[in-house]
C-alpha cells in the first residue's frame, strides 16, 4: 500500500505531481472539514508535506515519522514538539539564496531610487511639467546585515559588487568572513546606511529590531525585511517612518500576513512587496524537488538531505 502523507498547503505543481506519483496524498487545505479529515485519516498518516505543524496536530498523528516543510524558514513548526516526538523535520536551504539575494538587492535599489514612485510618476503624467527630484545610491555606501547565514552571504556578495560596504551582526563571530562584525545590533545600526534583515524567525529573534535600534539607524537610514515580519518592531517603524525618524524601509514581509497596516500606503519613502523573496519557477521548483527528495531518503532508510530536527 502507498504511504500515507498530509499535506497542509498549497504546493507548487510539480512538487504536488511528485508527490502524488509516490504517495497517497491528503490535502488538508482543500477541504471544508479538516477536523473530519485529520480524525478519519490520523492511523496512517506517516509523513507531512508542508509548513504550518503545530504539537496538536502532531499528537493526532500517531504513525507520524517526518515533517518535510517547504521553505528555508520552519519556524511555523513546533520543533520541540517534533523531537519530543522523535518525528524527524527538514526544509529546503541554499536553492533559494540567489532568489532572496536578487530580490534583496532590487528592494534596495528601488528604494534608494524610488523606482516603483518613478513608474506612477510617468504613468499619472506628472513628467512633462515636472521632475521627480533627486535620491540616494547604494555606492559608497554601509550596509550592515542582520543575520550573516547562508542566504546573508549572498547578499554580502552582491552589496560588495555594488561597491557598498558590509558589516553584519550575529550570534558569534565568523573568522572566515572578512567583514566587520558587530556584538550589538544598536551599534551596528547607528554605524550603516543601509540595514538588511535576514536572520530566522521564532522566539529568540521576535522583536530583535526594536525601537532603539531603529533609532539608531536613524533620519537618513533605510532597513529591509526580508526575514520575518516578526523580527521588527512594526508600530515603531511605521511611527518613525512618519515622522521622519527612519529614512526608507523596503519590507517583503510583515507582521500579520497577508494584512499590511493601511498607514504604509500612504508613505513614499516605503517600499512593498508581497513575501516574494524566493517567488521563482526555478527556485520554487529546486525547493518542491528537495522536499520530496527529503521523504525520499527518510522512506529509503537514507540520511535526510536537509535535516533540521
Amino acid at each position: 500500500m502507498p504511504i500515507e502523507i498530509l499535506q497542509t498547503h498549497k504546493l507548487l505543481d510539480t512538487c504536488e505531481a511528485a508527490l502524488a506519483e509516490r504517495f497517497t496524498v491528503h490535502k488538508l487545505h482543500e477541504t471544508d472539514d479538516k477536523e473530519a479529515l485529520i480524525a478519519r485519516i490520523s492511523p496512517n498518516v506517516r509523513a507531512i508535506a508542508g509548513g504550518a505543524v503545530n504539537a496538536e496536530l502532531m499528537g493526532r498523528l500517531p504513525k507520524l515519522e517526518i515533517i518535510a516543510n517547504f521553505g528555508v524558514g520552519y519556524d511555523t513548526i513546533d520543533t520541540a514538539a517534533a523531537r519530543a516526538a522523535n518525528v524527524r523535520v527538514t526544509n529546503t536551504p541554499s536553492v533559494l539564496n540567489d532568489a532572496v539575494a536578487e530580490l534583496t538587492i532590487g528592494l534596495m535599489i528601488a528604494l534608494a531610487r524610488r523606482i516603483p514612485q518613478a513608474d506612477q510618476f510617468v504613468r499619472a503624467g506628472k513628467w512633462p511639467s515636472a521632475g521627480m527630484g533627486l535620491f540616494s545610491e547604494l555606492t559608497g555606501k554601509t550596509v550592515g546585515i542582520l543575520g550573516l547565514g547562508r542566504i546573508g552571504k549572498e547578499i554580502a556578495s552582491r552589496a560588495q559588487a555594488m561597491k557598498m560596504r558590509v558589516v553584519y551582526y550575529g550570534r558569534k563571530r565568523q573568522p572566515a568572513e572578512p567583514h566587520i562584525f558587530y556584538d550589538n545590533l544598536v551599534d551596528m545600526a547607528r554605524d550603516s546606511d543601509w540595514l538588511v534583515v535576514i536572520a530566522p524567525g521564532g522566539k529568540g529573534t521576535n522583536g530583535i529590531v526594536s525601537r532603539e535600534v531603529l533609532e539608531a539607524l536613524g533620519p537618513n537610514g533605510n532597513i529591509v525585511n526580508v526575514a520575518r515580519g516578526t523580527l521588527i518592531d512594526e508600530a515603531a517603524m511605521l511611527d518613525l517612518l512618519q515622522s521622519g525618524g527612519l529614512g526608507g524601509a523596503a519590507l517583503d514581509v510583515f507582521e500579520k500576513e497577508p494584512a499590511v497596516p493601511e498607514a504604509f500606503f500612504a508613505l513614499d519613502n516605503v517600499v512593498l512587496s508581497p513575501h516574494q523573496g524566493s517567488a521563482t519557477n526555478q527556485t520554487r521548483n529546486a525547493m518542491g524537488a528537495l522536499v520530496v527528495a527529503n521523504l525520499d531518503a527518510h522512506f529509503a532508510g537514507e540520511p535526510l538531505i536537509s535535516a533540521v530536527v
